[in-house]
């Protein structure tokens, strides 16, 4: 029997390793840069074609390679990083494994020029598939210039099952904001099809965040700074009223490089117990400084997840040090009572006569007197015979509830609603009682109203005298212009005006109330978080969004005839059961469960 098991060739190896590390044109951004900032880069360019697809290009500054160098970079496990197995836990870089360039060769045509500084020619490399085309001396700047084409040419199924172009700019934007935020002494410039999205000049932490982010965030991030034994923290956290539904700007960095980390995440959110709204985020961009000896980088080839020794430690020193933050800065909620408006009571007078009250009433009146036959006339018109049928026909009591339970013919009279500490409407139904959540019925019923706007482009602009400007960073700003046809079909109106700002010259009728500034920041992050590219998942996520903002709230009071309408409205809409994020509506409390109470 022959031998069943081989060395796998080194263009096959390189593919499988290319499955972890390269995972997206965002992965080659991510690598190539992090190998610049290691070369010791002052200033770094990247320029991509087709967000990726057909180009990308990294260039900087940094200490170039030798001709032989060049060469070996490309071989898997061959770093200038570590040197033994040791080094692996006293990491000052951001690579290590020698996998990257390795895997990015092994799914594209790569073409690499460099030169060292105290070399009078550099070298041109060209690769393709792991196979070496050619090397040669050519003249060009001291530092690194890699061009990555035609990303994943020979996988074809990798390319096929890529993004949007708007969805891979996004990550790509996200992976290079991650690595501008941590070296804010680096310039950085980005260009997407040569429009320039990013010219980041060199600045401190602070400038850096309002430079990528917009200068909103500039008046809500408070300084946070706590130096132990265990570990260094610094950075910056938002202030209570920075709270979002949604954020995209929360940032943990662990000795220069990004990480997730959801158990910190829950130590810096415990600090706002009770001064946000409950599902609201803050923003915040911390860094961690911790002996490398006490962590471990080595568990994902991403690199984004990180194991630490005192784990338990360092959650408590963060959540004491942006609690400080929030107590020094006087970011907690507090009464003052003296400046609370004061009831001016006037002092009795003792030298002021009171007057005695007196009491009006008609001395001639006398009740027997009046006319004794008080009996209103057509009396009978006030009482129908029994036969007399008093049902609405055409209610939607009178039909069956579909999906809601297996018997709910709803009772022949006209039902009564009851409000529920404002929250809940409850009617009687045949099976029982029919209890309705508000807020989610009136969601559903504003999110088929404004799918059926967008369908239909008949959305009604409703000008405002005046206009609100919005400023959005970069990938917002690439988000919105997808969106901005179907928030024109819904009644938005908006003006570019530069530079990622925005103003709101029309919105919707029937918003009054709402912040419309939030409504829109919403729905873009919305967008941006979906990913979403056909026509009907934009015009789905934007509808649930608005919905969502403009549905009233838990807690509102609703009369008699505002219960009624949103009950017929909810049930003639195509889904009665469930709002558009998969919440329950309606509960059905059956008449045997309500009879086995009193049992």
């Amino acid at each position: 029997m022959t031998d069943v098991i081989q060395l796998l060739p080194d263009s096959v190896a390189n593919q499988i390793a290319a499955g972890e590390v390269i995972q997206r044109p965002a992965s080659v951004i991510k690598e190539l840069v992090e190998n610049a900032v290691d070369a010791g880069a002052t200033t770094i360019n990247v320029l991509v074609i087709d967000a990726g697809r057909t180009s990308i290009q990294v260039v900087d500054n940094g200490c170039g390679m030798s001709d032989t160098d060049a060469r070996l970079s490309f071989e898997r496990h061959a770093t200038s990083k570590i040197r033994q197995a040791k080094d692996l836990f006293a990491l000052h870089t951001m690579g290590f494994r020698g996998e990257a360039l390795a895997s990015i060769a092994a799914v594209a045509e790569v073409e690499l020029k460099t030169r060292r500084e105290i070399d009078e020619v550099g070298t041109q490399l060209s690769i393709s598939a792991s196979k070496v085309l050619s090397q040669e001396p050519c003249a060009c700047p001291v530092g690194s210039n890699f061009m990555v084409n035609n990303l994943f040419f020979n996988v074809p199924a990798r390319r096929k099952f890529l993004k949007s172009n708007t969805t891979e700019l996004n990550n790509i934007l996200s992976a290079f904001e991650r690595i501008a935020l941590v070296y804010p002494q680096i310039a950085f410039t980005f260009h997407s099809n040569g429009a320039e999205l990013y010219n980041l000049r060199p600045a401190n932490t602070h400038q850096r965040i309002v430079d990528i982010f917009g200068k909103k965030l500039n008046q809500e991030l408070l300084d946070l700074n706590a130096e132990t034994t265990i570990c260094n923290i610094k950075g910056f956290v938002g202030k209570p009223e920075s709270a979002r539904k949604k954020t995209n700007h929360q940032f943990f960095f662990v000795n220069g490089r990004y990480m997730r980390h959801a158990y910190f995440h829950k130590a810096v959110m415990s600090a706002f117990e009770r001064l946000v709204p409950t599902g609201e985020q803050v923003p915040y961009f911390i860094y961690f400084d911790v002996d490398p000896e006490n962590i471990d980088v080595n568990i994902h080839p991403t690199k984004t997840e990180i194991k630490f020794e005192n784990e338990q430690a360092i959650w408590q020193i963060l959540s004491a040090a942006v609690r400080q933050a929030i107590g020094v800065y006087h970011d907690v909620p507090a009464l003052d009572f003296n400046n609370d408006p004061q009831i001016d009571i006037p002092t009795f007078d003792t030298n002021i006569n009171a007057k005695t009250p007196k009491i009006n009433y008609n001395p001639q009146y006398n009740p027997f007197k009046t006319p004794a036959n008080t009996t209103p006339r057509n009396w009978q018109s006030l009482y129908p015979t029994p036969n007399q049928d008093v049902q609405q026909e055409g209610s939607i009591f009178d039909m069956e509830l579909t999906n809601a339970t297996e018997e709910s013919d709803i009772t022949d009279v006209s039902p009564i609603h009851y409000q529920y500490k404002a929250t809940y409407i409850m009617t009687a139904v045949k099976s029982g009682l029919m209890i309705i959540d508000q807020h989610r019925a009136h969601v559903r019923i504003l999110y088929e109203q404004y799918l059926q706007t967008l369908r239909t482009q008949q959305g009604t602009p409703q000008k405002v005298l005046f206009p609100e400007v919005i400023q959005l960073p970069v990938a917002e700003n690439i988000a919105l212009k997808k969106i901005l046809p179907e928030m024109a079909h819904m009644g938005f109106e908006l003006t570019d005006l530069g530079q990622g700002s925005y103003a709101i010259n029309a919105t919707p009728a029937n918003l009054e109330g709402l912040n419309i500034t939030l409504l829109v920041n919403n729905m873009i992050a919305s967008a941006l978080e979906q990913g979403n590219s056909t026509k009907d998942d934009i015009d789905k996520t934007l509808a649930a969004t608005l919905a969502n903002n403009a549905a009233i709230p838990q807690g509102q009071v609703l009369t008699s005839d505002e219960m009624e309408n949103i009950v017929n409205s909810l049930f003639a809409c195509e889904n009665v059961n469930y709002t558009p994020n998969g919440k329950k509506i309606i509960a059905i409390l059956k008449q045997q469960e309500i009879e086995r109470l009193f049992g």
